[in-house]
């Protein structure tokens, strides 16, 4: 596995440090993990935001509103 060295302070030693207690075998697969959790948490943002968008371009659209009632009335049971 490809390895990079990066600067952490004091207090996240201590954290690292306690790798085990946390569950972990090792102090790389707690960061691994932290970075998966916060890659995670940053695609949602994305897509919390792009619906939000969408949401709005909805509301203030009226031929999309016609649009999609159109095609509801058409949806099967």
């Amino acid at each position: 596995m490809p390895q990079v060295k990066i600067n952490v302070n004091e207090k996240q030693i201590q954290f690292l440090n306690k790798y085990q207690t946390y569950g972990f075998k090792d102090k790389s697969s707690l960061v691994r993990k932290a970075i998966d959790h916060f890659k995670k948490e940053l695609e949602i943002k994305k897509l919390k935001k792009s619906a939000e968008l969408y949401s709005e371009s909805y509301r203030i659209d009226s031929e999309l509103k016609e649009l999609t009632n159109s095609a509801l009335s058409e949806w099967p049971e």
